[in-house]
């Protein structure tokens, strides 16, 4: 495993939204000469996608509000050697699309890259119509699907570099707002393995995607008293686990953060993990908890509300290394 140890004195980028970072992918690897195509289902704001549109209007499609058929026209698209990527809400992509999603895409193994904006909570206050917190949930139970989730912009960057790249059906899923860049120069995005970003002895703490920064600004506040494991879930599937099982064999106490129902979704990966390796560990899931909606709040309410900001996992942290 690539570990992503930053330095106490590491300089971090002004943040930057992951959206705005895969737009400027896209074009790079057009004028490289990827053969991408680009569909929205009238998401041309919300998947941030005007500059790819102004260089290269002959490569963007917008079906209008009709998910299903925006899967079925990016699956027939793949079959003639186009790589499409499809840019919709994840709300939508996965409540109207998922019959599309896994007969037209997984289980026909479509070269479609799909991409889900605004998941979790981050629409806020237009409420839980407009919030996604099943969709890493909902991908699992489709078999072919790589399924990844960037903490930072370098690494969104190296996901769909890396997805473009490689033949098959992926769903990446973009949170909203604005990001600084954690991970090191160095840092070389590798398809299955977690992010490591800190050493301990305490607490293993299991963030997905972007939660991870969250989980480090309640570290820090914590580090005199408590040394936490903490990695950044980003790859799902394929997950190469053994650096979670060590760490959690070694810490006997697991705290898994997303922005995402507990069932399916990272909280119940550990659970998975601990139960089919054997590990004896507490394991303490923060997330929307189960038979629960979001709330029609802002975002940063949400995270208040579900214990997701620096200060719930702060609490959680210092009640889980208090357990016997």
């Amino acid at each position: 495993m690539k570990d992503a140890v930053l330095p106490e004195n590491a300089a971090r980028s002004e943040p930057m939204e992951l959206r705005d970072a895969a737009v400027a992918s896209y074009i790079a690897m057009v004028k490289e000469g990827a053969n991408i195509m680009y569909l929205v289902s009238d998401s041309v704001s919300t998947s941030r996608i005007k500059p790819f549109r102004d260089l290269f209007p002959e490569r963007l499609i917008n079906v209008g509000i009709a998910e299903q058929n925006l899967m079925g026209i990016a699956a027939g698209l793949a079959n003639s050697g186009i790589i499409p990527i499809t840019g919709n809400a994840a709300p939508f992509l996965i409540s109207r699309s998922n019959e599309q999603l896994k007969v037209d895409i997984s289980y026909s193994n479509s070269n479609v890259k799909v991409t889900g904006l605004h998941p979790g909570f981050s629409y806020g206050t237009d409420g839980i119509t407009h919030h996604e917190a099943h969709d890493i949930c909902a991908v699992r139970g489709m078999p072919t699907f790589e399924i990844y989730v960037p903490c930072d912009p370098r690494e969104c960057t190296q996901m769909l570099e890396y997805a473009v790249k490689t033949r098959g059906p992926f769903y990446i899923s973009l949170n909203t707002g604005k990001f600084p860049v954690i991970t090191p120069e160095s840092y070389r995005f590798s398809p299955g393995q977690p992010v490591r970003f800190s050493e301990g002895k305490d607490l293993t703490v299991i963030a997905l995607g972007t939660a991870v920064h969250d989980a480090l600004e309640a570290a820090a506040a914590l580090k005199k008293r408590y040394a936490p494991d903490i990695f950044a879930l980003t790859s799902v599937r394929p997950l190469a686990a053994d650096a979670l099982t060590d760490s959690i064999r070694k810490t006997g106490r697991v705290l898994t953060v997303e922005q995402h129902s507990t069932h399916g979704g990272c909280g119940s990966l550990a659970a998975e993990l601990i139960a089919d390796n054997g590990l004896h560990a507490r394991l303490v899931r923060r997330g929307i908890p189960e038979g629960q909606y979001t709330k029609n709040a802002s975002a940063a309410c949400n995270k208040e509300i579900f214990g997701l900001d620096a200060r719930g996992i702060t609490l959680a942290i210092e009640a889980l290394v208090k357990l016997k």
